[in-house]
């Protein structure tokens, strides 16, 4: 199971990199028709929305390399028991937020789907498409946040620094 959660956080983390490629993609396409004459028929929206896939789709991967901004001014001044009691906290709170946000925008792509909302650019985009990239990004975050939230629970997590807890 840990194999193959691992490999869905680096297939995202992947994903996330190819979106960063297409954005320099439209970027170019842009640039390319400003200079050649001819109007890049929204390039720019298309370069927002691999932005917002290279976001969402790297929550997980980057969470589990330690790469999150990680408030830890009162938990890595904590040591045996109450560190772990601080960790337990804390990784509850994110995931409890992370199973809402991810909740609400599973709700948001199903609602933008039965009214067939699309985007108001020179080419209309069904705007459940870019936001299902959302719904997926948040869910795996949420799906990383138990994981580590269960192996904190059972003692058996690696933190971010790399230290190990009890192998």
């Amino acid at each position: 199971m840990r194999a193959w959660l691992q490999k869905l956080y680096l297939g995202c983390g992947v994903l996330a990199g190819i979106c960063l490629i297409l954005i320099g993609i439209a970027v170019l396409y842009s640039i390319g028709g400003a200079y050649l004459g001819y109007v890049a028929r929204s390039a720019d929206d298309f370069a927002g929305y691999a932005m917002l896939a290279s976001s969402f789709l790297a929550l997980a991967y980057t969470f589990g390399k330690g790469e999150h901004i990680r408030v830890t001014l009162f938990v890595q001044r904590l040591r045996g028991r109450a560190r772990r009691i601080g960790e337990i906290w804390c990784l509850s709170g994110a995931t409890l937020l992370s199973g809402f946000f991810s909740w609400y925008i599973v709700k948001m792509v199903i609602v933008s789907y039965r009214y067939g909302d699309t985007s108001t650019g020179l080419i209309p985009v069904p705007l459940w498409i870019p936001q299902i990239v959302m719904g997926v990004g948040t869910t795996v975050l949420l799906i990383a946040l138990i994981d580590e939230w269960v192996l904190e629970l059972r003692g058996r997590r690696v933190r971010a620094t790399g230290e190990a807890r009890h192998e």
